[in-house]
């Protein structure tokens, strides 16, 4: 999830709220052309394997390119538990936007068939199970250190490396950051970076962060912490991360701004993006103009 902030992974504001929106048939142009020039919305979304998700503060349009090369459309109301209601508080904002986002994916999934979650994979999947069992392994082997967390954590990526190798992932991912980017800028997607400054990568190195600190805390105060304890210190440590996440978007040149921002960069740059085809980029405005139709109806 990227292309906007967590409300990821990637990537709706935190802090995002409704607000009038127009609609471009390009996804270019959105928003630009009425005399008033209403304010941008903020939206995030998550590329599938063969399409995209976007979510703004209320919907979600989604959009994928079927096997006969048609683009399947649908959109709808984004379940609401409560993101932006608590959209400016610190640390709850946090796990409800990610909630909402996490809800939205099996509704945008039946209702767009023959959209692929980049999980619909056998490699994914068995990806998936061996680090989580190689990352409980290593966390059983004694006391939590530094290295063994930072290990442990280190293997919990692996399966999203495996997701974008060898697929379209990385292709939608980027067109994903482009739509949006185009939106917001009110410019040609095509002529838009494959980078965008608010993706879900830019969460990666503050919750790498967060998470050693929790467990190594975790473990020196409770002697045999349980799976509660655990969750609870994740959950801590994802709300800790978007704030400094926001803190960042807000402060773009303070040090922490430049380090979130320069490490969330060198992922998409390096792994987790590519340009997209022309044909690929067809279906992220799909996806974006379904939304902002969605947002404004």
């Amino acid at each position: 999830m990227s292309g906007g902030e967590p409300e990821q992974t990637g990537d709706a504001g935190p802090i995002g709220e409704p607000v009038t929106v127009g609609v471009s048939t390009n996804g270019a142009s959105a928003n630009g052309d009425t005399p008033s020039s209403p304010e941008k919305l903020r939206l995030g979304g998550m590329a599938l394997r063969n399409g995209l998700l976007i979510h703004g503060p209320t919907s979600w349009g989604a959009a994928a390119r079927a096997a006969d090369g048609t683009i399947d459309v649908a959109s709808g109301p984004k379940p609401d538990l409560g993101g932006n209601r608590f959209a400016k508080v610190p640390i709850m904002r946090g796990p409800l936007r990610l909630a909402e986002a996490f809800a939205v994916i099996p509704v945008a999934r039946m209702s767009v068939p023959s959209a692929r979650l980049p999980f619909e994979d056998p490699k994914v999947v068995g990806a998936g199970i061996a680090s989580t069992v190689a990352g409980n392994l290593i966390r059983g082997k004694g006391p939590a250190t530094p290295l063994r967390e930072g290990l442990a954590a280190a293997i919990g990526f692996v399966p999203a490396l495996v997701s974008l190798t060898g697929s379209d992932l990385a292709a939608y991912h980027a067109a994903e950051h482009k739509s949006i980017g185009g939106y917001e800028q009110d410019r040609d997607p095509a002529e838009v970076p494959k980078e965008h400054e608010r993706c879900g990568s830019n969460l990666i190195a503050p919750m790498v962060f967060f998470s050693l600190a929790g467990q190594l805390t975790l473990d020196r105060l409770v002697e045999r912490p349980g799976r509660f304890a655990r969750a609870a210190s994740a959950i801590a440590g994802l709300s800790l991360s978007v704030e400094v996440f926001v803190a960042a978007e807000r402060r773009p040149d303070s040090a922490i701004g430049r380090a979130v921002h320069a490490s969330g960069h060198f992922i998409q740059a390096r792994f987790a993006t590519r340009e997209p085809t022309p044909e690929q980029l067809e279906v992220a405005v799909a996806a974006l103009d379904a939304v902002l139709a969605a947002e404004r109806s």
